[in-house]
């Protein structure tokens, strides 16, 4: 499970490798992350979620 997540989160690209300088600029991009990724994975009635 721990790798399927992280492989997830590769996909963000812009988090792959860490160009942000500040710290809550990165924690705020790493929250965004795991926010589209739990819409994504839910199921929703219509698919309005495109990726």
């Amino acid at each position: 499970m721990v790798e399927a997540c992280h492989g997830w989160f590769n996909r963000f690209r812009k988090l792959l490798v860490r160009y942000e300088r500040l710290k809550h600029t990165f924690m705020a991009l790493n929250h965004l992350a795991a926010a589209t990724i739990a819409l994504r994975k839910s199921e929703l009635p219509v698919n309005i979620i495109y990726g």
